[in-house]
């Protein structure tokens, strides 16, 4: 096992724009973005001999940034892939397959959408395309939002409980200058937006936005000599199914054990417990996101989560602060938030965010992919155990 704080985060950072810059295609926002990450920490494309970009081939994006890696990876499973990305990159720094990796990321989700873009409906021969996408099964808030009506039923969560979860987000994006939506919204006005997928109406779902993002990770020894304190990576997981539309997928849409299965990894490699969390990011594509991470990763037992978040526990002054930047839900979603959410837990470990809460030493961050068909996890901290 890798110890915990082997490796370290020591430049970070999101495009310079953010939302709506329709003049910015994804490439361009990502070369952006991972031009902002070296100058946070102090070095050139030269410094770096690990790259992984996700969605562009690879080969291409590094040349372009004028990178030449001896170890590449392009993991793709959805919103979460970056994180994923960052869990190998520290498996192959501490490998010795290479010192310094840029993680980098753009997507063009708002300015970009319907221009040209064909349906994806799939890889060939695979259930999504032969299944879920020919009954119609592909409208995002139509198939993520599935297990929502049964869990309510199942645990009394009202629909006006559920709506809180809008509102304690904004709460925190009402002080993020960066954030897409700034103005607090109300229960009744969360309720009162137009009907989605019953029963999530549009107040409840992610924004559509453009960004960029990127990382540089190098071990905990190297990340000493870089300008900024460094992030140390304390602990990770990961964790697939099939989601939930799939023949076979997921085995308890309700209690999905990959959540446990990769939440558990990041406690155990980190050495860490709930009780160490300072602060929580949760990727939130729709309401219903961090109900089912707080529950699965341990936090709150199963049908605890939306009368958590109802009571208030992870709005500003709640016990466990959650989504501080806004989350997808206010802050910005490009369409793949994975970056974006962990660039929010950096920040606050580092003690520079917007809405910093006080004394965060141990951040969580927790991404998707797909439809309940990839997770990973995430433990942040200041400092080696």
């Amino acid at each position: 096992m890798i110890p915990p704080g082997a490796t370290a985060i020591v430049g970070a950072a999101e495009s310079t724009e953010i939302g709506t810059v329709p003049d910015m295609s994804s490439v361009g926002l990502a070369i952006d973005a991972a031009a902002n990450a070296m100058r946070d920490a102090g070095i050139t494309a030269a410094d770096i001999d690990g790259f992984t970009c996700g969605y562009f081939p690879v080969a291409d994006m590094s040349r372009q940034l004028g990178i030449f890696p001896s170890w590449a990876d392009n993991t793709v499973v959805g919103g979460c892939s970056w994180m994923f990305q960052l869990r190998n990159a520290v498996a192959a720094i501490h490998a010795g397959y290479c010192n310094t990796v840029l993680i980098v990321y753009g997507e063009s989700g708002k300015s970009t959408r319907g221009l040209g873009q064909s349906f994806d409906a799939g890889q060939r021969g695979g259930t999504g395309q032969q299944f879920d996408m020919f009954y119609s099964g592909g409208q995002a808030a139509a198939t993520f939002t599935l297990p929502v009506v049964r869990y309510q039923h199942e645990y009394g969560l009202t629909d006006e409980e559920l709506a809180v979860g809008a509102v304690s987000q904004r709460e925190w994006a009402v002080d993020v200058p960066r954030a897409t939506l700034r103005e607090s919204t109300s229960v009744e006005e969360v309720l009162a937006s137009p009907m989605i997928a019953w029963p999530i109406r549009r107040a409840m779902c992610c924004l559509v936005s453009d960004a960029g993002g990127a990382l540089v990770v190098t071990s905990a020894d190297r990340a000493k000599d870089y300008p900024k304190p460094p992030v140390y990576v304390l602990g990770t997981g990961g964790a697939l199914e099939a989601g939930v539309m799939s023949p076979g997928g997921v085995r308890e849409p309700l209690r999905p054990e990959f959540i446990r299965t990769s939440g558990e990894a990041a406690f155990t490699s980190s050495g860490t417990t709930h009780a160490d969390i300072d602060h929580l990011m949760i990727y939130d594509a729709f309401i219903h996101n961090p109900i089912f991470g707080l529950e699965g990763l341990g936090f709150v037992e199963y049908g605890e989560g939306g009368h958590f978040i109802a009571e208030g526990h992870t709005a500003p002054g709640g016990k466990l602060p959650m989504n501080t930047s806004g989350g997808g839900l206010s802050y910005a979603h490009t369409g793949a938030y994975g970056m974006l959410c962990m660039l929010e837990s950096i920040r606050q470990v580092r003690g520079e965010a917007a809405n910093q809460v006080a004394d965060v030493d141990i951040a969580l961050c927790h991404g998707w992919g797909g439809y309940w068909s990839a997770c990973s996890t995430l433990i942040f901290g200041t400092s080696v155990p």
